[in-house]
């Protein structure tokens, strides 16, 4: 089945000889598109800044009410932290990740992986710290750091690239979204093609690898708007892609046009037929490190009936196989 397409587990083991396991870090980075008391932002981000599930175990209520979140302030409008709380919050979340790994998978492979929020919305003596901070409990087998085009320079792109003598392999993910510029400004994302390409560039030229989110279902979009969205990655030679299913959290300004009838979201079945479209365009060897979203469900509004992740990939598996479907069979060199 891992012929069907480029797997990150399958990748993972191929490269190294076996599982590698991320410890997701929330270094309590803000984000440029953010007003200070937690407005703005991208219309599908409900301010929670992606951090990892088993930092936020206690969540219990929708509005993200947790124990974790005490402890690292408010997710909406969050507090500044000194850099030596910063620094603090980052070792102990690099312990607590250890902790669940070893419990969970019975792995000392980890890779250091800055999560939340945008990890280079910072000057770079206050980067460094706190990258530094993580990696100093290592070994780590790679550091990947999640940022947005517009917060890469070259400053960011020369310390970046600094700490290849201390991993294998760094890695920086970009929100690009989608290629057309249309549904970027709809989704007030205050970003643009032509920063994700130059950051992109930037980033190569210096060694470090690029993995690129996209999100499959946003308004007005179909299979051609995929097709021009796997061509862009294919374009600028983007090592692996994170897909992501159109949905609805609660709080975002997503949601109110979902309440009123402006945004659909798509079925398992759906997804799973765009997904594998989006696929078929892709350069084979392009990682795909994720097909679905794995929104908690108390903060997701909409789609509330979803299969979970290992069901969905064995849907995709099943339809590709069944068509005769593979990751790059419609790529043009």
């Amino acid at each position: 089945m891992e012929s069907l397409y480029r797997s990150y587990a399958h990748h993972l083991r191929q490269t190294y000889g076996h599982a590698v396991y991320r410890i997701g870090i929330d270094a309590h980075f803000s984000c440029p598109n953010r007003l200070a008391d937690g407005s703005g932002g991208c219309a599908f981000c409900d301010g929670t800044g992606s951090a990892s599930t088993y930092l936020r175990q206690h969540e219990s209520r929708f509005m993200h009410d947790s124990a974790y979140q005490k402890e690292m302030s408010e997710q909406l409008g969050r507090k500044p932290l000194e850099l030596e709380r910063r620094i603090e919050l980052i070792e102990r979340q690099v312990k607590r990740g250890k902790q669940f790994i070893r419990s969970r998978y019975r792995s000392d492979f980890f890779s250091l992986y800055y999560q939340a929020y945008t990890n280079t919305y910072d000057p770079v003596d206050v980067l460094k710290a706190l990258y530094d901070a993580g990696l100093e409990h290592g070994p780590f087998v790679e550091l990947i750091v999640s940022t947005r085009a517009d917060c890469i320079d070259e400053e960011v792109v020369a310390l970046l690239a600094s700490y290849l003598t201390r991993v294998k392999r760094v890695w920086v993910e970009l929100g690009l979204q989608t290629s057309d510029e249309q549904s970027l400004s709809l989704l007030g994302r205050n970003d643009s093609v032509e920063r994700y390409i130059s950051a992109v560039n930037s980033l190569h030229s210096a060694g470090i690898g690029v993995c690129t989110h996209v999100i499959l279902g946003l308004p007005g979009e179909g299979k051609d708007a995929f097709m021009h969205t796997a061509l862009l990655l294919n374009q600028v030679k983007s090592e692996a892609v994170k897909i992501h299913n159109l949905h609805v959290c609660g709080g975002t300004r997503l949601e109110g046009w979902y309440r009123q009838g402006e945004v659909s979201v798509a079925s398992m079945r759906r997804h799973v037929e765009q997904s594998i479209h989006f696929l078929r365009f892709l350069n084979p060897s392009m990682v795909i490190e994720r097909m679905m979203c794995e929104t908690p469900s108390h903060r997701l509004v909409s789609p509330r009936h979803f299969a979970d992740k290992h069901q969905f990939l064995e849907a995709v598996r099943c339809e590709m196989s069944e068509h005769g479907y593979r990751q790059g069979d419609r790529y043009a060199r």
